[in-house]
C-alpha cells in the first residue's frame, strides 16, 4: 500500500512540474525528466496529460525509448501516438525490441511499416514473429518469449557452464534452463542455482526437475496467471501439442496479465473498458457511455413499470411509497455481495458443477439469517415511523423474502450468463439489479395490496 502510495505521489508531483513547464516553455526540463524516467513511467505520465499536452511530451522522450513506451500504454493512447508518427520513425521505435514485444505491437502498426519490418528481418526471426502471431493474444502462446536456453539431458554440468560462458549474456528473467531431447521435446527444467551448486561431473539428467510441466500453448492467460501465482514460479516452459518446447513465460508477463484481469474486472462492472483514455474527446466518450446508459435506462423503465402496476394501492396508502427503496436497495446490496463472490469463484475455476449447487445453498443460509435480524430492525422502525403492525409485518417479510431471492438471483445469473458466452462482470450487475429492483417492488407492493386494501 506504501508503495502504491509513492508511486501515485511521484507521478502526481511529475505531472504538476510538467504543466508547470510547458506554461512557462522550458521544455528542457521536460526531455531531462523523460530521459531519466522507465518507458513505464513515462507510459503512465502520458496516459495521465491531455491529448495537446501529451503531443509535445511525446516529442520529447527519447527515441530509443518509444517503443518500449508505446508497449505501456493503454491501447487507445498507443493508438493515438502512432497516427501521429511516420513510418521511419515507427520502424525506429521498433528495430531494438523483442520478438514476443514486436508482437504484441505488430498488430496496431500500420500495414506499410509491417511490411518494412517484415522485409528487415532474417528468416529465423520472421518465423518466430509468425509463431507469436499465431497464437491469441491471451493464451500461453500469445505471452510466451521465444528466446529460451537449452540443454540436453546427457551433458555434464561442465559442459553447461562453458556453455553459458560462451553466450555471455542470457535472456531476462531466467532462472532456469530448458532440458530438450533431440527433437527438442521438454524433458525438465534445470534452476540456476542447482546448476551453480552441483558437481561438475554431474550430468544434467541427474539433477534436473521434472515436475514443471509445459504449459500448453492454447492455455489461457487468467489460468497461466493462477499457474505462475499456485506454484510460486519466475518462468516457465510452453509447449506445443506433442510437447516440443516452443518459448517461456516470464512473471513480468503474467504481472501485466494480473494487471490487466483487475482493469478489466474493475472498468466492466461500470460497462467501460480498460483501455479507454481519460483524455480522450468528448463525443468520441459520449457515444460509448451511450449504449450502457440506453441499457440501464431500459431496465430502470421495467422496474417503475412494475410500481405503476400498483398506482391505487400507492395512492391509497404513502406509506408503502416511503419504504419501498428500502426493499429494493436492501435487495441490491445482499445479491452484489453474492454476485461479487460468484464472479470471483467463476474466474479463479473455484466454482463448478460439482460445487456450485453447495455454495448456493450456504449463500441462502447466509442471507437467510442476516435477513431474519435485519427485517425485524425494518419492521421496528416502521412501526415506530407509522404505528401500523400491518406496514411493519409487510416490510419485513418483503425484505426476507426480497434477500432470497437477491441471494438465488446472485448464484445463477452468472452461471447463465457464462452459459451464453457473454462476460458475467459486464452484464451480471445490470441484470441482477434489474431483477431485485423488480422482484422488490413487486413482492412488497403485492404484499401490501393484498392485506391493506
Amino acid at each position: 500500500m506504501t508503495d502504491t502510495a509513492n508511486t501515485t505521489s511521484s507521478t502526481v508531483s511529475r505531472l504538476e512540474s510538467i504543466r508547470e513547464a510547458l506554461d512557462t516553455g522550458t521544455l528542457r526540463s521536460i526531455r531531462r525528466m523523460m530521459h531519466s524516467l522507465h518507458p513505464a513511467e513515462i507510459a503512465r505520465l502520458l496516459e495521465s496529460l491531455r491529448p495537446a499536452e501529451r503531443e509535445v511530451v511525446w516529442e520529447l522522450v527519447d527515441p530509443e525509448d518509444d517503443g518500449e513506451v508505446l508497449l505501456h500504454v493503454n491501447d487507445e493512447v498507443r493508438m493515438g501516438l502512432i497516427r501521429g508518427m511516420d513510418a521511419q520513425e515507427l520502424l525506429a521505435a521498433t528495430e531494438d525490441l523483442d520478438i514476443d514485444d514486436l508482437a504484441d505491437l505488430f498488430a496496431d502498426l500500420p500495414e506499410a511499416v509491417t511490411q518494412q519490418l517484415l522485409r528487415s528481418m532474417d528468416e529465423q526471426n520472421r518465423n518466430r514473429l509468425a509463431g507469436l502471431l499465431a497464437y491469441p493474444e491471451d493464451s500461453a502462446g500469445g505471452l510466451m518469449n521465444t528466446d529460451t536456453v537449452t540443454v540436453r539431458p546427457d551433458v555434464t554440468v561442465d559442459v553447461v557452464l562453458r556453455y553459458l560462458r560462451m553466450r555471455e549474456d542470457l535472456p531476462e528473467d531466467t532462472d532456469r534452463l530448458f532440458v530438450v531431447n533431440r527433437y527438442g521435446r521438454l524433458l525438465g527444467t534445470l534452476t540456476l542455482a542447482r546448476l551453480l551448486s552441483s558437481d561438475t561431473a554431474t550430468t544434467v539428467a541427474e539433477i534436473m526437475d521434472t515436475e514443471i510441466k509445459g504449459i500448453p500453448a492454447e492455455t489461457s492467460a487468467q489460468e497461466v496467471a493462477s499457474l505462475f501465482e499456485d506454484r510460486d514460479l519466475v518462468s516457465a516452459p510452453v509447449v506445443d501439442a506433442e510437447g516440443v518446447l516452443l518459448g517461456r513465460i516470464t512473471i513480468d508477463d503474467v504481472v501485466d496479465v494480473i494487471r490487466d484481469q483487475a482493469d478489466h474486472s474493475f472498468m466492466t462492472m461500470a460497462g467501460l473498458t480498460e483501455d479507454e483514455d481519460m483524455f480522450a474527446p468528448v463525443l468520441l466518450s459520449a457515444r460509448r457511455r451511450a449504449l450502457w446508459l440506453g441499457v440501464n435506462m431500459f431496465t430502470a423503465t421495467i422496474a417503475a413499470a412494475v410500481v405503476g402496476l400498483f398506482e391505487a394501492t400507492l395512492d391509497k396508502i404513502v406509506a408503502l411509497a416511503v419504504l419501498m427503496p428500502i426493499v429494493a436497495s436492501m435487495g441490491g446490496i445482499a445479491g452484489s455481495q453474492v454476485l461479487t463472490i460468484m464472479i470471483r469463484g467463476l474466474a479463479l475455476g473455484q466454482l463448478d458443477g460439482s460445487n456450485a449447487r453447495w455454495f448456493m445453498g450456504k449463500q441462502l443460509a447466509v442471507i437467510a439469517l442476516n435477513s431474519i435480524g435485519l427485517s425485524a430492525i425494518v419492521a421496528g422502525i416502521a412501526w415506530l415511523w407509522f404505528r401500523s403492525i400491518p406496514i411493519a409485518a409487510i416490510i419485513g417479510s418483503a425484505l426476507i423474502i426480497n434477500l432470497l431471492i437477491a441471494a438465488l438471483a446472485g448464484c445463477t445469473v452468472p452461471l447463465l450468463l457464462r452459459r451464453l458466452g457473454i462476460d458475467p462482470a459486464l452484464a451480471g450487475p445490470v441484470v441482477l439489479t434489474t431483477f431485485t429492483d423488480v422482484m422488490g417492488f413487486l413482492v412488497f407492493l403485492g404484499l401490501g395490496t393484498l392485506y391493506l386494501l
